[in-house]
């Protein structure tokens, strides 16, 4: 479970080395990337979100 969010925060950052994404990609499963992708995405989202209201305060 770590490894992916570990693996999933470096694509976010674009700072993933390529034995890394390559070692991702071989284990079978995307289902674990993409959903802590999404998970990550949104809390991103809503981060922005709360910063640019506290903002506009």
């Amino acid at each position: 479970m770590w490894q992916v969010i570990k693996s999933v925060l470096a694509a976010f950052f674009g700072v993933q080395k390529e034995a890394r994404r390559r070692e991702d990609f071989t284990r079978g499963r995307a289902g674990p990337f993409i959903a802590a992708g999404l998970v990550m995405g949104l809390a991103l989202v809503i981060l922005i979100a709360l910063v640019a209201s506290l903002a506009a305060r």
